[in-house]
């Protein structure tokens, strides 16, 4: 007999490519609250309601994109429109997803260039908001760390990479040892894993040695020497940061710190801070402050360009072949690298956290002789920072981060 009910198929719907385009722009709409929340909102739609995939299927996927570079809810729905439209319909995908945040990120940024932060109550809540942020990227950096370096080895590539990072080490430097020393530790050749970890310090400790400290401790967290980024340095500078971005957003900021704040850079530790704060309260991927860092660099071109360069591999991984990866994360050699390079990713960021957390606050070192003297010249942003972080380790929601930020605003728009 005919059953009354028949269990619904599975598989995407037939869209045109301005269909799938249009869908992905509403989820871009709505992508508040970080990756967390905008992955469950694109399987509660997808897998749950419209049966696009089965869960396991959207587990093994999301597996492998947690493994690879990028936000990966973007790339979750370059691989649906995959599923739904091919190549061409993963770019409509993608595209649908960023253009909401990419869009208000230019609006955002060209009103903060022509006018800036002036007067006292914008003054206040731009600092009140970056010292939230600091918060956010101080608990996403206790989260990363414990996931990405627990245990002895992955700790000490951590620790390796923190040295390194405050040595002013190129960033690849790092990565590549700590890629290479857990690659050793898991093989035949395990003996060599301490000296290749210990010879990283050492080579950082070389370079420290060689190299002034960052400008961020220097000089009270501005840029020494600001230069007009030329077009290739832009689009380099997203897409390094598109390539590191292992486990979201915030693995890319030391790079694309150290390029826009460095010695030779466009930006002030203050205008980074902001374009993440704006980035944080906007329906987009975290990795969006890379719009305004271009802006502050070029305008709309610069803009365009580290957007282009930093959203690249999170096309690009998916349109190359979801299978080809697939295949090469389930390699145990390569499992190991990655741990590895993941756990010196943890490291750069936790030293990152620090420099923006002194900026933010105002820490200093002076002295004369054997006396040294810490002073801290806004402690009012300490008391945030501690508060914002310690809040979003105890509450959550998707819109837990804007209402933090809009509310550390309003607090310093008063207050400060």
């Amino acid at each position: 007999m005919p059953q009354d009910h028949c269990e619904p198929s599975i598989g995407p719907p037939e869209l045109s490519l301005v269909g799938v385009f249009t869908r992905f722009l509403r989820f871009g709409l709505l992508a508040w609250g970080g990756p967390t929340a905008q992955i469950d909102m694109i399987r509660h739609e997808l897998v749950e309601r419209e049966r696009w995939v089965d869960e396991p299927r959207f587990r093994r996927a999301l597996a492998v994109y947690q493994a690879l570079p990028g936000p990966e809810a973007h790339e979750l729905c370059c691989w649906f429109g995959m599923l739904a439209r091919g190549r061409a319909g993963s770019i409509a995908a993608g595209l649908g997803f960023m253009l909401p945040g990419f869009i208000l990120m230019l609006l955002c940024a060209s009103l903060y260039m022509h006018f800036g932060v002036r007067g006292a109550i914008v003054g206040g809540a731009f600092a009140a908001s970056q010292a939230a942020v600091v918060g956010l990227v101080i608990r996403a950096t206790v989260r990363l760390v414990i996931a990405f370096a627990s245990g002895a080895h992955l700790g000490a590539i951590a620790m390796m990479a923190g040295i390194a990072q405050l040595m002013s080490v190129p960033f690849w430097v790092p990565l590549l040892v700590g890629g290479i020393a857990h690659a050793l530790a898991r093989s035949r050749l395990a003996v060599l894993a301490a000296p290749a970890i210990l010879g990283g310090i050492a080579l950082a400790l070389w370079i420290g040695s060689h190299v002034s400290l960052p400008a961020a401790i220097t000089d009270g967290g501005r840029s020494l020497t600001v230069e007009t980024p030329g077009v290739v340095r832009l689009f380099g500078t997203g897409l390094t940061g598109g390539l590191v971005s292992f486990g979201g957003a915030y693995t890319a900021i030391p790079v694309v710190h150290d390029a826009a704040t460095g010695p030779h850079g466009w930006m002030t530790e203050a205008q980074f801070l902001d374009g993440i704060a704006i980035g944080g309260i906007l329906p987009a991927p975290l990795v969006i402050f890379g719009t305004f860092v271009g802006y502050m660099g070029g305008g709309f071109v610069g803009a365009l360009l580290v957007t282009l360069g930093i959203f690249l591999p999170a096309f690009g991984f998916t349109l190359l072949g979801h299978g080809v990866f697939e295949r090469l994360v389930a390699n145990e050699r390569l499992h190991a690298f990655l741990d590895g390079l993941a756990a010196a990713v943890a490291g750069l960021i936790a030293t990152t956290a620090l420099f923006l957390l002194a900026s933010c606050v105002g820490f200093s070192l002076s002295g004369q002789g054997e006396t040294i003297a810490i002073a801290i010249t806004r402690p009012s942003s300490l008391v945030i920072a501690t508060a914002s972080c310690s809040l979003l380790f105890v509450v959550k929601g998707r819109w837990i981060v804007p209402i933090l930020l809009l509310a550390s605003a309003t607090v310093g728009a008063i207050l400060l």
